[in-house]
C-alpha cells in the first residue's frame, strides 16, 4: 500500500538507495527508520544487538531489514557494505549520551572508532549524515554558531567533536560527502522512558508533575518529526560545497524549565503546583543552552516548524496510541527486555569440539532471542586451541578468548571467565560438549521463574555401568558427609545469576570447588535433569587418579567427616582396648579362660592396627593442614597471558588488567 504524498515522503523517495540507518534501535534512529521504511523497503536498520532492539520489535520490522553490524569491528562493517552497497547512510549509533552509559573506553570505541570504520567504507557517491550533539559546544552553549569554538565538557562531547573533525577530514582529503548534524534536545515518540519529556507527559496524563530541577535551567527542544526532516534534507543537500561541515539542528529558542512546565500545565490542565529543586541539577544542566539554526536554514533549507505545545500534545497522543491492550510499551515498565547470557567454556584438549560448541551455542541463543556473550578459556591446552579460537573471534565480536599461562584447572578457568563476564547470568560448561548447549533454554526458563542458580542433574551418563555406579555412589556419600546440602549428580554445568557470580568471584579462597561453593552461597536454587553424553572427540582427561583427587578436593573442602570419623574411631578403639585389658587381667587372675591369647604376635597385631589408625588420622589431619597452608600463600587463582575480544588482542599485563577492570565496572 503506497503512502500518501507529503513533502517528507517526496524527499524520501529522492534519496539514493539502499539506505542504512546505523543505531536504528535508538530513539532518533527508530523514528528515522520508521518514517523511511513507510515509504521505501530498501531501508535497513543496523544494530549490534537486535535482541535488545525493543523499538524495532514493536515496529514489527521484517527480519530481512534488520541487519547485525558492530561498528567497532571493521570486519563487521566491511561485510555489510559488501553485501548491500548503501547509497545513503545515516549514522545515529552512539554511546555515552545517557548518564548510565559510563564506560569511557566504549564511548570512544563507538563514537570515534566506529565512525572511522564506516567512513573507511564509504565512496564519494555515498551521502553520509552523522548525528552529532549540541554537547560538542560544552561550556560555550549560548546560541553558538557552527564556526564558534567548541569547548567539550565530557568524554561524550570530546568523542563527538572528534567525529566531527573526522568528517571534515574525510570530506577534504578523500572527497566524501559528509555532514554532521549537532542535535539539540530532541523529543517525541520512542524516547527513553526516564528522560524529561516522556516522564513529564506520563505524569501529566495522571494530573501530576515529575521531580524538577532548577526553573532557570534551559534547553532548545526540537520535535522528532522536525529532526527526521533535517536528516532527510541534509542527505539531499550534501555536496562538495558544504561537505564536512556541522550544522545546528535547533529551534533557536531558549526554553527554561519554568516555561516548559507552564506550557505543560496549560496544555494538559495539570492541577499540581511545581516543586522546583525536588531533583538535583545534573552536571550537564546549563542555564543558557540553546542553538543558532541560521546556517541549517540557509544551506540545508531546514527549520523547525513544531511549536512546543503542539509537540507535547503529539507526544502524549503517541504514548496513548502505543498502549498495547492496556499495557504500556515494555520499555516504560522494564527497560531491560532481553537479558545478556554469558557462556563460559573451560577448554583443555578440546580444539576439535570448539567450532561445534560455538555453532550450537549461537544457534541456541538465537532461538532463545537473547543477547549472548561467549568466553572460551584456553587453560594452556597443548593442542591448537588458540588457532581454532582466532577465526571465531574475528568474525564474532561477542566472543572472548582467554589464554592462561599454565593449566590451572577447570575451576580457575571458570573463575577467570566469570570475573570479566558482563551477562545478566552466566552458564558454566566444559569444552568437550558433554554439557549440551541445548539444555540452556531449560536453565533459562527456570532462571526467569526467579531461581538464582539452575544446575544440571546428570540422571544418566553415557559410560560403562560400573563407572556410572561409582559416580552415583560418591555423590550420595559426599552429600551425607558434607556440612552443606550439595545436590547429588550435579556438576559445574549450570546457569548462575549475576548477583551470585559476584559473590563467587569475591570469595577469597585460592583452591575453589565451585559446585560446592555454589551451594554454600545459598540463594534460590533448583536442578534440571539431563543425560550427559560421551565426549565427542578424543579421550577424557579424567582417570581414576584424577577422580580420586576430585573426591578428596570435594570432601576436604566441604566436610569434616574424616576428622569426626577419626575422633569416633579413637573413642571406640580406646574403649575396646580398655575392655580387652580388663578382660585379660580378670582371665589370668581367675584362670577361667585357658585360651586367653598372650605372646608377641598379639602385641604386633595390636601395634600395627593402632599404628595404622594413627597414621590414617595424621594423614587426614595433614590434608586439612595442607589446605590451610595453600590458602595462606594467597597466590592468584590464575594468570592470563592473552585476552582476545573480537579482532582485538590484549597481550601485556597492563592491557589485560585494564580490559578486566573496564568490564567489571559495567
Amino acid at each position: 500500500m503506497s503512502q500518501p504524498s507529503t513533502p517528507l515522503t517526496d524527499k524520501i523517495l529522492q534519496l539514493k538507495g539502499p539506505i542504512f540507518v546505523f543505531g536504528a534501535s535508538g530513539f532518533i534512529g527508530a523514528n528515522l527508520f520508521e518514517q523511511l521504511f513507510r515509504v521505501r523497503k530498501d531501508c535497513y536498520a543496523l544494530t549490534h544487538d537486535a535482541t535488545k532492539a525493543w523499538r524495532l520489535k514493536l515496529l514489527d520490522v521484517p527480519s530481512e531489514n534488520v541487519v547485525h553490524c558492530d561498528i567497532v569491528s571493521g570486519n563487521s562493517v566491511r561485510e555489510v557494505f559488501e553485501r548491500y552497497k548503501p547509497g545513503t547512510i545515516f549514522n545515529l549509533a552512539a554511546y555515552g549520551a545517557y548518564s548510565k552509559q559510563k564506560n569511557v573506553n566504549l564511548i570512544y570505541d563507538t563514537n570515534v572508532t566506529g565512525t572511522v570504520n564506516i567512513l573507511e567504507h564509504c565512496s564519494p557517491e555515498t551521502a553520509y549524515i552523522h548525528a552529532g550533539s549540541s554537547s560538542e559546544y560544552g561550556f560555550n552553549c549560548t546560541a553558538p554558531k557552527e564556526t564558534d569554538r567548541v569547548e567539550p565538557n565530557s568524554h561524550y562531547a570530546v568523542s563527538k567533536v572528534s567525529a566531527a573533525y573526522m568528517l571534515e577530514y574525510y570530506a577534504r582529503v578523500h572527497g566524501l560527502r559528509t555532514l554532521n548534524l549537532r542535535l539539540y534536545s530532541i523529543y517525541g515518540g520512542w524516547e527513553e522512558p526516564d528522560r524529561l519529556i516522556p516522564r513529564l507527559v506520563e505524569e501529566a496524563r495522571k494530573g501530576s508533575l515529575p521531580p524538577l530541577v532548577s526553573p532557570d535551567i534551559s534547553r532548545d527542544f526540537v520535535y522528532i518529526d522536525d529532526c527526521v526532516d533535517a536528516f532527510v534534507q541534509a542527505a539531499l543537500r550534501v555536496d562538495k560545497t558544504i561537505s564536512g561541515r556541522s550544522y545546528n539542528i535547533a529551534t533557536g529558542r531558549k526554553t527554561t524549565m519554568r516555561e516548559l512546565v507552564d506550557v505543560s500545565i496549560q496544555e494538559f490542565g495539570i492541577p499540581k503546583t511545581p516543586v522546583w529543586g525536588s531533583m538535583g541539577n545534573r552536571q550537564w544542566d546549563l542555564s543558557d543552552w540553546y542553538g543558532d539554526p541560521a546556517a541549517a536554514r540557509e544551506d540545508l533549507g531546514w527549520e523547525a516548524h513544531t511549536p512546543l505545545a503542539e509537540g507535547l500534545r503529539r507526544t502524549a497522543d503517541w504514548q496513548d496510541g502505543h498502549d498495547y491492550t492496556g499495557r504500556i510499551i515494555p520499555a516504560f515498565q522494564n527497560p531491560t527486555l532481553n537479558p545478556v547470557i554469558t557462556a563460559i567454556i573451560a577448554c583443555y584438549k578440546d580444539a576439535q569440539a570448539i567450532p561445534y560448541m560455538y555453532d550450537r551455542l549461537v544457534k541456541t541463543f538465537n532461538e532463545m532471542k537473547v543477547r549472548y556473550e561467549i568466553i572460551f578459556v584456553n587453560d594452556n591446552s597443548p593442542d591448537n586451541t588458540e588457532e581454532v579460537l582466532q577465526p571465531i573471534c574475528d568474525k564474532d565480536p561477542n566472543v572472548i578468548a582467554i589464554t592462561h599461562s599454565r593449566n590451572f584447572g577447570s575451576q580457575s578457568a571458570f573463575l577467570s571467565g566469570m570475573e570479566i563476564s558482563t551477562g545478566d547470568a552466566v552458564v558454566l560448561m566444559d569444552g568437550d560438549l558433554q554439557d549440551p548447549p541445548e539444555i540452556i533454554p531449560q536453565f533459562f526458563e527456570k532462571w526467569q521463574q526467579g531461581f538464582d542458580v539452575v544446575y544440571g542433574v546428570r540422571v544418566q551418563r553415557e559410560m560403562p555401568p560400573h563407572v556410572h555406579f561409582f559416580y552415583r555412589t560418591f555423590y550420595r556419600i559426599f552429600r551425607k558427609t558434607s556440612y552443606i546440602n550439595i545436590p547429588v549428580d550435579a556438576g559445574d554445568f549450570s546457569m548462575i545469576d549475576r548477583k551470585v557470580v559476584r559473590e563467587l568471584v569475591s570469595l577469597p579462597e585460592t583452591e575453589q570447588f565451585l559446585r560446592g561453593l555454589r551451594a554454600w552461597v545459598g540463594f534460590k536454587q533448583t536442578g534440571v535433569n539431563y543425560v550427559r553424553p560421551e565426549r565427542m572427540f578424543g579421550v577424557s582427561t579424567n582417570n581414576w587418579t584424577k577422580n580420586i583427587w576430585w573426591a578428596k578436593k570435594a570432601i576436604f573442602s566441604f566436610s569434616f567427616a574424616p576428622l569426626e570419623l577419626m575422633s569416633y574411631a579413637g573413642f571406640i578403639l580406646t574403649g575396646l582396648s580398655v575392655l580387652g585389658i580388663l578382660y585379660q587381667i580378670i582371665a589370668r587372675l581367675f584362670n577361667f579362660d585357658p585360651n586367653t591369647p598372650y605372646g608377641i604376635s598379639t602385641v604386633i597385631v595390636l601395634i600395627m592396627f593402632f599404628g595404622g589408625i594413627n597414621l590414617l588420622g595424621v594423614s587426614f589431619l595433614g590434608e586439612y593442614v595442607a589446605k590451610i597452608f595453600e590458602e595462606t600463600k594467597k597466590r592468584p587463582k590464575f594468570i592470563r597471558t592473552k585476552v582476545r575480544k573480537g579482532p582485538r588482542t590484549y597481550k601485556t599485563s597492563s592491557e589485560i588488567r585494564a580490559f578486566a577492570e573496564a568490564r567489571t565496572t559495567k
